[in-house]
């Protein structure tokens, strides 16, 4: 589906949708936990419901509600010996772990840039524990022929806090303890304190020893739980970015003190120069940006939006730490600067950062999503200051986050047409 869009200006309330960190988190704890759990403030992304679908075939029992989720969890059990990730790299990472924890092999199989999505972590540890395995060329299919024990587990803390979630939702159920060492520094402590706070409100105790290391007690056991998905940060920031580029919209649902990294987007704005305010659980943005260098290095999923935002800021910005950008749906280094520059600005490119030279106002053009949700809502977005019409072409990414996000932007005065 392709998108075209008329610049226009955006206003009104819009209510930020549920967390997708929290909402896997939530979804895959309940499943594991005896008894029933209702977890509300459910999107059904494409995401969410790889999630859903791979906690059925290890053994939960998932009723879906408009939105929300009744879920009767169980130890993992091998009701299928495929689980389908789609694009989500989350229910990935965090379900090989959990999966090895029932007998049987298991298959785990993937779409689009997800096959190349890094595993060697796991392999590592594969081969450590005497694990067998098999793939191809690509990280997928992958086929897992052992089971998960105890241990010592070494993860490097640089490259992805999934690989550390995977592990933390997984060596509670194993018979004997076990213990994490990090060995590099920890970059995404953020994603790491949001596991935790899920799995303590499930009953599990993990002990946190400065995000060096993390001890884990076996033979825990997961309580069922209710619990209501907070809004997500790493949506808001689109919407953020229109009100610095001069929209008047009021972001709903937001927690003022939330764990989730990306909330980092409201200190990231505010060295932009604009005015972020909280009323309750209601997030507002004032002001005229300024040129700013932000580190992307603990929130990889805030580049697209910042993106736009430093190439419409007269004078030069510097987006660093952004190496994790390039192994994400696209390579969100090289396709930003590319579409970018189609519609007349300039982006010089490093090997983990960007320099960014903002004009006051782009033109139009025809732009690709690069099939990446993060990618299309930013363009979105650069359409408040473009002279002349854009199209997005692959405007249906979004639906892996956000599967209403073209409804939404027409309902705060966005004009588009779908082609």
């Amino acid at each position: 589906m392709n998108v075209r869009i008329r610049p226009t200006n955006l206003q009104g309330d819009v209510v930020i949708p549920p967390s997708k960190s929290l909402s896997h988190r939530a979804i895959i704890a309940a499943s594991l936990a005896y008894g029933r759990s209702k977890i509300s403030n459910v999107m059904y992304s494409e995401d969410i419901k790889a999630t859903i679908k791979g906690m059925r075939a290890l053994g939960a029992e998932i009723v879906e509600g408009d939105d929300y989720l009744l879920i009767d969890g169980a130890f993992p059990t091998r009701k299928e010996d495929i689980i389908d990730c789609n694009e989500s790299g989350s229910t990935l990472r965090f379900l090989i772990p959990i999966s090895m924890l029932a007998d049987g092999d298991i298959t785990f199989v993937g779409h689009n840039n997800l096959v190349n999505r890094p595993l060697d972590i796991y392999f590592d540890l594969f081969n450590k524990f005497g694990v067998e395995y098999e793939k191809r060329d690509t990280y997928l299919p992958l086929k897992i022929k052992g089971k998960l024990s105890n241990g010592v587990f070494y993860v490097p803390g640089d490259v992805s806090s999934q690989f550390i979630t995977g592990l933390l939702f997984s060596l509670p159920l194993c018979e004997g303890d076990s213990k994490i060492v990090i060995t590099t520094n920890l970059e995404s402590k953020g994603y790491v304190d949001l596991t935790i706070d899920i799995l303590k409100m499930a009953g599990i105790e993990i002990i946190n020893n400065n995000y060096q290391e993390f001890e884990i007690k076996g033979n825990q056991e997961y309580k069922p739980f209710d619990y209501i998905v907070e809004g997500d940060y790493s949506q808001s920031a689109f919407f953020l970015v229109a009100d610095a580029l001069g929209a008047n919209i009021n972001l709903l649902n937001m927690n003022p003190r939330s764990y989730q990294g990306d909330k980092k987007i409201i200190n990231d704005m505010m060295a932009f120069g604009l005015d972020v305010k909280f009323t309750g659980t209601t997030l507002s943005l004032k002001g005229t940006p300024s040129p700013a260098t932000i580190d992307l290095s603990l929130s990889p999923d805030l580049g697209p939006a910042l993106t736009v935002l430093s190439a419409l800021t007269k004078g030069e910005s510097y987006l660093v730490g952004a190496k994790r950008l390039r192994i994400k749906e696209c390579d969100r280094i090289t396709c930003m600067k590319e579409e970018i520059e189609k519609l007349g600005g300039k982006i010089d490119e490093h090997p983990d950062s960007m320099d960014i030279y903002g004009v006051d106002s782009f033109k139009g053009a025809t732009l690709s999503s690069h099939n990446d949700h993060r990618v299309a809502m930013a363009l979105a977005m650069a359409s408040l200051k473009t002279k002349g019409e854009i199209v997005i072409e692959g405007a249906e990414a979004v639906t892996k986050s956000y599967p209403n996000f073209w409804e939404v932007f027409k309902s705060l005065g966005g004009d588009i047409d779908y082609e």
